[in-house]
């Protein structure tokens, strides 16, 4: 079916003759076959929303509707590429046009000639249902890919083989009830604005290690939470989201870069292959789909990217995979909201976003989680959605955060103050929170006994730094009492030795949570037995000056695999310098 074109508004087209269109259909605009969605239906007349850049497209001209949703494919080959917001390949697409991508091109968003080794792990004669896995391949070295019967078709499987098939390939046929063959390829293809079936959905209890201490021991996110990092201009979003992208231990991460700058992303394009997995010691890449839709590409997409984004990740986590989806960031994305509903002439909300905001943003979030797969092997998977927030100025009252923190249960809140100092992650331990605390207790405890008493220890030291720092600021620190210098001492390290990290020395980007653990443990004994000592009359500064103490500053650069010993003679040497002084000390 076609219509013509009657109005153009930058991405916004109008178009009549659209009568038996439906709202969401994909339509290809003008004699370029731009592409484009159908936001709103009045009568025989379509507003439109296209992907692509409009200049030179007019009135007159005609729009085709495809009769089907915005979807994108879902397949083996996702893994190391590189897609664009509304998933069309960029890679092949600069080796068929080079490196200007010209308007209207039609590219598969799966390679359609290279040939899979499929192998067969279900049988002819086999009853099966949505979701069951019909057979694997190994996509990458790190990841094998299961081929799923997709949903809505079910029944006894005719015929199956294994060999080597393309993506369109058909590798098994399926008999409904009804005598219906259905032939299932390796490729299935699902509208990215609907969540994907599962059998229930679970309350996360699982912590998801980002090797960041500070998120780790002091905010940490559940696999299959929610989690939102705002912060002003330079304060470090997108290195945070790079961090979790590296280390986080999840077996999928899907990188939206959606309407952020082109260097930005290009430092993703040009780091992640260099990047070795720490799980598989293969290229991060492995595990990793890309969606580039930068600041500088059509506005429109932006939109769809957060969706291709999410829609890619719930195909993995059907296969019982933990995935993670970090969105840098969904500030642009809501900007691309306002402009479109602007020019749809839409009544503004605050601050001219629209009044549907919050809802969009809690659909988004929605389809984050931990959830029984459908499919008779009763497997878990889970997606962790992890959103970077760019409120103007730094100003988190605006709605775009003030949205994100009423559905998030984990705020990473990032202080320009702090990264301006060179401390990151410049994660504010004042003002971020995290919902989670009590949902992973259980699992601490069972793992590390002890661990959660330590981090409400720390957390307590950092919060009574802040009250005693506005007491310094008027009276010096000299005249505290020596309590309260401990306090200010054992804070300083908590900041300095353990907080901040450095993300460019292998021996301190990433840190595991007995790591975590041991530091912290470290610190804390420091603290409490200084404490011990002062109460035994220990001069306070000599407390400080114990060689030991330098070597706690030191032991966050202790390689993996010898901080357990080398941690263990630290605190040896510790207790006995301070017991040292305890005993005959420089007070007596």
């Amino acid at each position: 079916m076609s219509g013509t074109i009657t109005k153009v508004s930058g991405p916004l087209v109008v178009a009549t003759g659209l009568a038996d269109a439906n709202v969401s259909d994909v339509v290809r605009v003008g004699s370029q076959r731009l592409i484009g969605e159908i936001l709103q239906m009045k009568g025989d007349s379509a507003s439109i929303q296209v992907y692509e850049e409009t200049s030179g497209l007019g009135p007159g001209a005609a729009v085709e509707t495809t009769g089907t949703p915005l979807s994108v494919e879902l397949g083996p080959g996702l893994l190391t590429n590189i897609y664009d917001g509304i998933q069309r390949p960029l890679t092949e697409i600069r080796d068929a046009t080079g490196d200007t991508i010209a308007r209207g091109v039609e590219v598969p968003s799966l390679n359609r000639k290279k040939v899979w080794e499929f192998t067969a792990v279900a049988k002819a004669g086999d009853t099966v249902q949505p979701g069951d896995v019909l057979g694997t391949v190994q996509e990458t070295n790190a990841i094998v890919h299961k081929i799923m019967v997709p949903p809505g078709v079910s029944g006894v499987i005719g015929s199956i083989s294994g060999g080597r098939y393309t993506v369109e390939e058909a590798v098994a046929v399926v008999k409904d009830p009804k005598g219906g063959e259905h032939p299932v390829t390796m490729i299935q293809r699902w509208p990215v604005r609907v969540a994907r079936p599962y059998k229930h959905k679970y309350m996360p209890s699982r912590p998801m290690n980002s090797g960041q201490r500070v998120i780790d021991t002091l905010f940490p996110i559940a696999k299959g939470g929610t989690a939102a990092v705002p912060g002003p201009f330079g304060s470090g979003k997108t290195v945070v989201q790079h961090q979790l992208a590296k280390w986080s231990d999840v077996d999928i991460v899907v990188y939206i870069g959606c309407g952020e700058r082109g260097n930005e992303m290009t430092d993703v394009l040009m780091e992640f292959p260099e990047l070795k997995d720490p799980r598989s010691g293969e290229s991060l890449m492995q595990r990793t789909v890309l969606i580039a839709n930068t600041s500088d590409m059509p506005v429109a997409a932006r939109e769809a990217s957060i969706y291709t984004g999410i829609t890619i990740a719930e195909y993995f986590r059907d296969m019982g995979y933990d995935v993670a989806v970090l969105a840098d960031s969904t500030s642009r994305w809501a900007e691309a909201l306002r402009e479109m509903s602007g020019r749809l002439e839409e009544m503004p909300g605050e601050e001219g976003y629209p009044a549907y905001l919050a809802s969009r943003l809690a659909q988004y979030y929605e389809r984050a989680g931990v959830v029984e797969c459908l499919g008779s092997d009763s497997r878990q998977g889970s997606i962790t959605a992890i959103g970077a927030v760019s409120p103007p100025g730094g100003d988190t009252s605006e709605p775009v955060s003030q949205s994100t923190m009423r559905i998030v249960k984990v705020f990473w809140g990032l202080d320009s103050s702090l990264a301006y100092a060179r401390h990151f992650p410049a994660i504010n331990w004042l003002t971020s929170y995290s919902l989670y605390v009590d949902t992973l207790k259980d699992w601490y405890d069972s793992q590390f006994p002890g661990f959660m008493a330590l981090r409400d220890k720390a957390m307590a030291i950092l919060q009574e730094e802040e009250s005693l720092n506005e007491i310094v600021k008027l009276v010096g620190r000299d005249s505290l009492s020596a309590a309260d210098q401990m306090t200010l001492e054992t804070a300083k390290m908590l900041r300095e030795d353990f907080l901040q990290q450095n993300a460019f020395m292998d021996e301190d980007a990433y840190s595991s949570y007995d790591k975590q653990f041991r530091l912290l443990g470290l610190i804390i004994r420091y603290d409490e037995l200084c404490r011990d000592a002062m109460a035994k009359g220990a001069d306070l500064n000599a407390l400080f000056a114990i060689p030991a103490r330098e070597r706690i500053g030191r032991a966050k650069m202790i390689l993996p695999g010898t901080y357990e010993t080398e941690y263990g003679e630290i605190e040896k040497q510790m207790r006995k310098q301070i017991a040292d002084l305890t005993a005959g000390g420089e007070d007596q």
